[in-house]
């Protein structure tokens, strides 16, 4: 129901003329004044690095010529990016992006680290990376096993499958016919899944989607450090505050393991910590927002947009105090 949903509204906002939606992006400084600026500047500081002014190359595209091909990435991007003018143009790279664009471009991914400022992040493929779980059991009356699954599509997973596919505290196995028979087994749902203390989160091509709904979920995240981020900002979550750390290599999986075992009142204190910083990418308006400045940043720095009150608002949020700017907000 809930795809199809997504699915009706999306459509519903392709009927109406994108003018429409031109002509109500003033109605985001109203919003701005009851936000929370700081925190709204700094996610776009880390979604669009861009800090100096670029050249849009000749292959890039207008907005209302974004292409429909993946119609869950074209309808995300333009939920924030149809509210400007259709001939403004972009570079958009849709699907699992592991590397970094020779030019500024709208990505779902990107590298952790220095270096990827081209690749400007935005919230896209959210219905299946975005999912809040209903987790209805405590940490404590669940499994006390670790549970994987899905393909055995790189080292990292070959490993775990390799190493823990029989093991008596987890239970870890591939779900596709491209692995050892041995290493396969049957599909678990999410709320299958669910049932256990610990769940095991394994980048594929290039980040986890479980990470995100194992966070919001009364289970504990394990987890070796990502290597690729989205919106979720994967590359500011705290080892020991918001997941588990394991090596690379998984040696260290088992000693974690029986570490918080005997540690609950430490586990839950993770989980607790990991479901607030779910929640931040909960609050639509808010999510709406960000979206929206992440585009007109990257319009304004490329010389399309010619003056940007949006972005002279959250400077001030920085320069000037929170206090002061939400005043001047209201009075405007």
């Amino acid at each position: 129901m809930a795809r199809v949903l997504y699915y009706l509204r999306n459509a519903a906002r392709e009927a109406c003329p994108q003018g429409y939606f031109v002509a109500k992006r003033s109605r985001l400084f109203d919003w701005l004044s009851d936000a929370d600026l700081v925190e709204i500047e700094t996610r776009l500081g880390y979604y669009n690095k861009l800090t100096l002014p670029f050249s849009i190359p000749s292959k890039s595209h207008a907005i209302s010529r974004t292409s429909r091909a993946r119609s869950r990435y074209y309808f995300d991007f333009m939920e924030a990016a149809r509210y400007f003018e259709g001939d403004l143009r972009v570079n958009t790279l849709f699907g699992d992006v592991v590397d970094v664009p020779e030019y500024p471009t709208f990505v779902k991914s990107r590298p952790v680290g220095d270096g990827n400022e081209n690749s400007v992040l935005m919230k896209l493929d959210k219905f299946r990376h975005f999912q809040r779980v209903a987790d209805p059991l405590p940490f404590l009356a669940k499994q006390s096993k670790l549970v994987w699954r899905g393909s055995a599509n790189n080292a990292r997973r070959r490993v775990v499958l390799e190493q823990f596919h029989d093991h008596s505290l987890f239970d870890v196995g591939a779900t596709g016919d491209d692995a050892p028979v041995d290493w396969q087994k049957p599909f678990l749902t999410i709320g299958e899944q669910l049932r256990f203390r610990y769940i095991l989160s394994i980048e594929g091509y290039d980040v986890a989607t479980n990470l995100k709904w194992i966070m919001s979920s009364n289970s504990l995240c394990f987890s070796p450090k990502p290597r690729f981020e989205t919106w979720f900002m994967e590359g500011r979550l705290e080892a020991g505050r918001h997941y588990v750390e394991i090596q690379d290599d998984m040696a260290d999986l088992e000693e974690k393991f029986r570490y918080y075992e005997a540690h609950p009142e430490e586990a839950e204190k993770i989980v607790r910590e990991a479901q607030k910083y779910v929640t931040q990418f909960f609050n639509e308006r808010q999510e709406f927002i960000l979206s929206l400045l992440v585009v007109e940043k990257y319009l304004h720095l490329s010389g399309q947009i010619h003056s940007s009150a949006a972005l002279a608002i959250l400077d001030g949020a920085r320069e000037k105090g929170l206090d002061d700017v939400l005043a001047s907000t209201m009075v405007a």
